[in-house]
């Protein structure tokens, strides 16, 4: 990353890393510092199920992340209707709060 002289930061995405890292399950722990999220693919009739992805963030951060998913959900909404959670999904829920680390 570098840093351009009017204060804009270029953000450099690898192709790697651009074709995305598909997960439908995350899994959030936390202690006093840092939250982590855990995001793993969970396949139908599996019994195991790998981490794809473990990403650290400050609390801060975490709370910035939790603002901006919220207001890109409400863009979302407005522009194609609102998302709708299935209870009778056979996988299970992308966000599992587990509580403290």
């Amino acid at each position: 990353m570098e840093e351009q002289n009017n204060n804009q930061l270029q953000i450099e995405l690898k192709e790697e890393v651009a074709q995305g890292t598909y997960a439908n399950l995350a899994i959030i722990t936390h202690s006093s510092s840092e939250f982590i999220l855990d995001f793993v693919r969970v396949m139908p009739g599996v019994p195991k199920a790998g981490v794809q992805s473990r990403i650290i963030v400050a609390p801060e951060h975490a709370k910035r992340l939790l603002q901006a998913l919220e207001d890109n959900i409400a863009k979302y909404e407005r522009a194609f209707g609102p998302i709708r959670i299935s209870e009778e999904s056979p996988m299970p829920p992308l966000s599992v709060v587990k509580g403290e680390a």
